[in-house]
Parts: structure tokens; C-alpha cells; sequence
């Protein structure tokens, strides 16, 4: 077990290696040192997270014609916080060392330490497992065994909103984007002309005060959501939630992930929120374990009743048709973008011929979600070929990001580009003066082959665009 839990963690550090090396993800303010559990996505790592959300988007808005797009603020009034639950609800179980001072994540933390299932423990049982197995228990950091009782922790990040002092107003940054969808419900049925079922869909910034904020960029206090709210009749909600599950898989499928790196658990009873009667998880294969992607829940009316109730404002829908009024029901599909970007690294990485003078390190990314579609190497600096790769480079990067390399051996370029995860390498050379063809090489296969030079634009455009 230890054996291929250090091997996991040797596969995790050399993805982190790779996406600092090659520009993906930097450590957040990195030059003061680092703050804990930020990350800065480089030049590859904003274009492939460009590339993630521009593939969900088409698929979950302009794909469809029953779901519309929203941007919603970051701050929303502080009530909408009571409404939703969060305030009172939206917490996890903390304690702290007594010694050392450092603070843990209680289900966590006995998840690691015990082995048990800490998903399962409300407060009351994980007070009395601490307690039980106490002499079991240490401190990771400092080895002392002196904890305190633990306790509930409020995860929203709190700010204050006001120019003068004394007449600020507590706000909170949203832990998640779907309540800006709710508080919107009525705003979009009256100006869209939408009719239930509908959905919509949103891309924002989400934070949440994660104590227990690890495994690269898997778990962040600061992180992106593509969230959607599907909107349907009470009674049919069963038949949407299982038409988005399917919908979402398949999805995730056509993005190049393997089918065995991914797996859906539906929740027990006792896991469910509050305000669902029945959530799944699609869960990906990690290189530290199995860990969820994708959550879909049934959210039932809970939302638009709770804002009903909080702002005093009537958010049932009337049927044009039937005349008939309801609060609808909620099926919602929630989207980590981090995640889904450390899935797709994780999923495409690989080391061919380890340890060997021919060893190359791989991302087979889909093409279509690659952050270099091509790169464009003349052979040599010299008799014309870096003119005619220049010529290339202007006409093909006003249709997809391109990379130009004039530096190194054509196999250092070749693997460059490879661990980007580019997808096709064109080089130029001699006989490109003499018949105006250009040799292409494919990254999985390494297969090369002529092709003319005023066909490549074209044949670019055929095998990278498109998910």
C-alpha cells in the first residue's frame, strides 16, 4: 500500500514538474516566497483552461437550444447567503494542535491517520472516534498528541463592502456561482422568453476557506466552476437528472479521457445535501486515487423556495400553454475547471521509453484542446528556411495559437513541443525549396509525411478545431 501510495505521489510531483516547466501552472507569488495553495496559470495553462471552457460552453449553451448563458457578480447581497444556507450550513469539522498550532480538516484528518470513511462522521462522531483512539492519534507536523475539541468552521471568505468607515456591510466572496443563477430566475424567464425545461449555464470564480487545500491544484481556496441550473417541471426530474448524467460522461469521453479513468458513484443517503434527493458523482482516477470531477444533483425546489421565502418576491413559473403555476425543480450538473484541467494532464501524461536515450515525456491532448496546435520549425537559420517558416507562422496564427522555434536540434523541438502537447510539427527544409512541401509530423505516433505547403493551413483547420 505505501509502495504504490509513494508512487502516486512520484507521479503527481512529475505532472506539477512538467506544468511549471512548460509554462502550465506557476506557483502563486512565487518570487515572496509562495502563498499557500495559489497558483498562477502561465501562457499553455490559460490557453488550454481557454480551450476547456470554450469546449463547454459550445456543448452546454450553443450546442443547445433549451439552455442561455449568465455572468453574475462575485458579491451578492449577504442575505442571499442566509436564503441559500450557507451561512448557518456551510462548514467543515476543524481542530487544532495544541503544540504546534497547525490546524486540521477533523474528517480528513482521520480519514488519513484511521482509515475510515470520513465522509460518513457529522461532528458527533468524529468527536467520539477522536476521542476513542486518541493514543493513536498524532500531530503530522510536530508528533505531539494534545488536540483541541473540534469544531465547526464557516468556509466563506468574509470582506467588507463601503467607503466610509463605520457604514461597511459584511459581504461574503461566493463559494459557488449557481446562487447567482437562482437570484436571476425570474429576470431571465421575463426578458429570454425562455419555457421551462431550460437551463443555465455559468462560468465564474468561486472560494471557499479550505483548511485541507491540497494535491496541486485539485483542491483550491480560489477556483473556477462552470455550473448550470436546469430548470424543470416538478415530476420529471428524475428523467432530466439521468439525461444530464449521461450527457455529462459522454462529454468528458469526447475530451480524449479514457472510459477506465473515469467511473460514476452515485451518493449514499447519508452523503446527500440537504436540499437533494439524489446526487451523483463522475469520478476521475488521480494519480493520488479516485476523486470527484463532476457532481450532479438533484436540487428538488429548495433554492427558488429559499429565495421566495427571504426576499419576499414570487419566482413561480407560469406555464404560457397550460396556465398552470409551479416552483420548478432543479437538476444541476457543477463543474470544477481546475480539476477538469489536472484530470486532463493527468489523463494524457506519459513517459515513453523510461529511462532510455529515446525517452520523451507525452501529452496526448485532445487536439482541439491543445494550447499550441502546431509548431513550425525551419531546419536550419540560414538559405531562405527561416523566410518561408516565418511566412507560415503569420498566415496559420491568425487562425490557431502557433509556436515558432528556431533554437536547438529538430529532436529537441520535436520534444518540446511534445510535452505541450502540440499536436502536429512542421518543419522546413531544403526540399521545401524545391517542390513546396513541407514534412508533418503527428505527436502520438511520430508518423511523418510530406504534405504541400498550401495545404497545411487546411489540414490544420480539418483535425484541431472541434471537440
Amino acid at each position: 500500500m505505501a509502495e504504490k501510495k509513494n508512487k502516486a505521489e512520484e507521479s503527481l510531483k512529475d505532472i506539477v514538474a512538467l506544468a511549471k516547466r512548460r509554462g502550465f501552472v506557476y506557483p502563486g507569488s512565487d518570487i515572496y516566497g509562495g502563498l499557500s495553495n495559489t497558483f498562477d496559470y502561465g501562457p499553455y495553462g490559460s490557453e488550454l483552461m481557454r480551450n476547456i471552457k470554450n469546449a463547454w460552453w459550445k456543448a452546454f449553451v450553443h450546442d443547445r437550444d433549451d439552455v442561455v448563458g449568465l455572468d453574475s457578480s462575485i458579491l451578492l447581497h449577504p442575505d442571499v447567503w442566509k436564503a441559500s444556507g450557507h451561512v448557518d450550513s456551510f462548514t467543515d469539522p476543524l481542530f487544532d494542535c495544541k503544540a504546534c498550532k497547525s490546524r486540521f480538516r477533523a474528517d480528513k484528518f482521520l480519514e488519513d491517520a484511521l482509515g475510515v470513511d470520513g465522509s460518513k462522521l457529522d461532528l458527533a462522531a468524529i468527536r467520539e472516534v477522536m476521542e476513542k483512539e486518541k493514543d493513536k492519534l498524532k500531530c503530522p507536523n510536530c508528533g505531539a498528541k494534545d488536540f483541541t475539541e473540534p469544531r465547526q468552521f464557516n468556509l466563506m471568505f468574509e470582506t467588507k463592502m463601503g467607503a466610509a468607515a463605520g457604514s461597511d456591510q459584511t459581504v461574503y466572496l461566493r463559494p459557488e456561482t449557481a446562487q447567482g443563477i437562482f437570484i436571476n430566475f425570474k429576470n431571465i424567464v421575463d426578458t429570454c422568453r425562455v419555457r421551462v425545461p431550460f437551463g443555465v449555464a455559468q462560468i465564474g470564480k468561486s472560494f471557499r476557506n479550505e483548511i485541507v487545500a491540497r494535491q496541486f491544484v485539485f483542491r483550491t481556496r480560489e477556483f473556477e466552476q462552470m455550473e448550470m441550473e436546469y430548470f424543470c417541471k416538478p415530476g420529471t426530474q428524475k428523467e432530466w437528472f439521468d439525461f444530464w448524467v449521461d450527457y455529462c460522461v459522454k462529454w468528458l469521453h469526447g475530451l480524449g479521457i479514457k472510459q477506465d479513468s473515469l467511473r460514476v458513484r452515485a451518493h449514499e443517503p447519508e452523503e446527500l445535501a440537504f436540499y437533494s434527493e439524489g446526487t451523483v458523482d463522475i469520478e476521475f482516477n488521480f494519480p493520488f486515487g479516485w476523486g470527484e470531477l463532476w457532481g450532479i444533483a438533484s436540487r428538488t425546489d429548495y433554492d427558488l423556495r429559499q429565495h421566495m421565502e427571504f426576499s419576499r418576491k414570487n419566482l413561480e413559473y407560469l406555464d404560457p400553454e397550460t396556465k398552470e403555476k409551479y416552483v420548478p425543480y432543479v437538476v444541476e450538473p457543477a463543474l470544477g475547471v481546475n480539476r477538469l484541467f489536472l484530470a486532463i494532464l493527468s489523463d494524457a501524461y506519459r513517459v515513453e521509453h523510461a529511462g532510455t536515450e529515446e525517452q520523451r515525456v507525452v501529452l496526448s491532448l485532445h487536439p482541439s484542446l491543445a494550447p499550441v496546435k502546431a509548431g513550425i520549425f525551419p531546419l536550419t537559420k540560414k538559405d531562405g528556411l527561416p523566410e518561408i517558416g516565418e511566412a507560415l507562422y503569420k498566415s496559420l496564427s491568425k487562425v490557431f495559437p502557433v509556436d515558432y522555434d528556431l533554437s536547438g536540434s529538430i529532436g529537441k523541438r520535436y520534444y518540446r513541443q511534445d510535452e505541450l502537447g502540440t499536436p502536429y510539427c512542421i518543419t522546413i527544409d531544403h526540399q521545401t525549396k524545391e517542390d513546396n512541401t513541407v514534412t508533418l509530423r503527428e505527436r502520438d505516433s511520430t508518423k511523418q509525411e510530406r504534405i504541400s505547403l498550401d495545404k497545411v493551413r487546411d489540414f490544420l483547420i480539418d483535425h484541431v478545431n472541434g471537440v
